[in-house]
């Protein structure tokens, strides 16, 4: 028995949730049951009602707004508990084409792949502009750098997660989950692929990326955390090796007496710039000591979510009891 779990995280998505829970399918080819999974991250509006109304079959509730990584995590936890072999996260603004679920899971069901990314086609996108654009490109260079994988769609949010990758990615970030989750699972070994997908008109625009500017400093502050996390003793090796090219520099210098480099001060300069690459390396030393224990602290956390995500059908308390509730109503509170 197959179970693929479609999950939407929503903030304020009453206007086109419903137009997108229309189109997601009830039955595919290799999928005993599919069931519907949205995550209401603190909406002041009518969403929850809407996901009601379109006969949503799980709804996670956060009491607060606390952006889409977050909202994403909730819906995974929520997802493997209800015993989901597959899930595909798809956004609620309608931009990805539910037709192309079929193609976006076919090499999860068959086993070939762990996580499977939706690649639109940016220039059939009008509302991409040239600087996006760009940066796209240098996003995706980036992340297939660090991930070694060869996705050239980092941002996508339309993908297919089988249930091991499910239990084995941790995000960190409360930005947004895309470009961590395909560091973690290149750097783990997990198999990532994409495939082609089509993208529907644009309903509302990005909430994600309100400038370009934040969106690259966030991105690269996600890239050098996973980077630090994963290969601490790359990262510090290459950090290192630029105040030592400096040391060398001014050990040449004060060594061939150039003029306002020789004598003590040139000698200072050259053991203070030495001093600070070495102890970069050996604080990689360090991370690198502590990456071994992480790994087997990461181990012991998958076989706990296998014990503890059994499939659950329990009914939760109600906080709005004149209205029909799906069958999982998780409400979580966030501190």
């Amino acid at each position: 028995m197959t179970k693929l779990i479609i999950q939407i995280p929503c903030y304020n998505e009453e206007a086109t949730l419903g137009i997108t829970l229309a189109q997601l399918p009830r039955q595919l080819p290799g999928i005993d049951t599919i069931e519907w999974l949205v995550i209401d991250d603190g909406s002041t509006d009518r969403t929850v009602e809407v996901a009601c109304t379109a006969g949503v079959d799980h709804i996670v509730r956060l009491h607060r707004h606390c952006g889409l990584a977050t909202a994403f995590v909730k819906g995974l936890e929520a997802a493997l508990a209800a015993g989901a072999d597959i899930i595909v996260n798809t956004d609620a603004d309608n931009q990805y084409r539910a037709e192309d679920i079929p193609h976006l899971i076919e090499l999860v069901v068959h086993d070939q792949v762990d996580i499977v990314i939706g690649e639109r086609n940016l220039r059939q996108i009008d509302h991409y502009s040239l600087t996006r654009r760009v940066l796209h490109r240098i996003g995706n260079w980036v992340v297939r750098c660090v991930s070694q994988t060869e996705i050239r769609d980092a941002p996508s949010g339309f993908r297919a997660i089988s249930r091991e990758a499910a239990l084995r990615i941790n995000i960190f970030s409360k930005y947004t989950y895309t470009l961590e989750m395909i560091i973690q699972a290149g750097v783990q070994g997990l198999a990532v692929r994409s495939v082609p997908v089509g993208t529907n008109p644009v309903q509302r625009p990005s909430r994600l990326m309100r400038s370009p500017g934040a969106y690259v400093w966030q991105s690269a502050l996600t890239i050098i955390r996973i980077f630090l996390t994963y290969k601490p003793l790359v990262f510090c090796l290459g950090l290192g090796m630029f105040p030592m090219g400096i040391s060398l520099g001014f050990g040449l210098a004060t060594w061939f007496h150039l003029p306002a480099l020789s004598g003590l001060n040139g000698l200072l300069v050259t053991l203070f710039f030495a001093l600070v690459g070495l102890q970069c390396w050996v604080l990689g030393l360090a991370a690198n000591l502590l990456a071994v224990n992480r790994r087997l602290l990461e181990e012991l956390l998958v076989r706990e979510r296998r014990a503890a995500v059994q499939p659950l059908g329990t009914q939760v308390r109600d906080t709005s009891p004149q209205t029909t509730r799906p069958n999982l109503d998780t409400e979580v509170t966030l501190n």
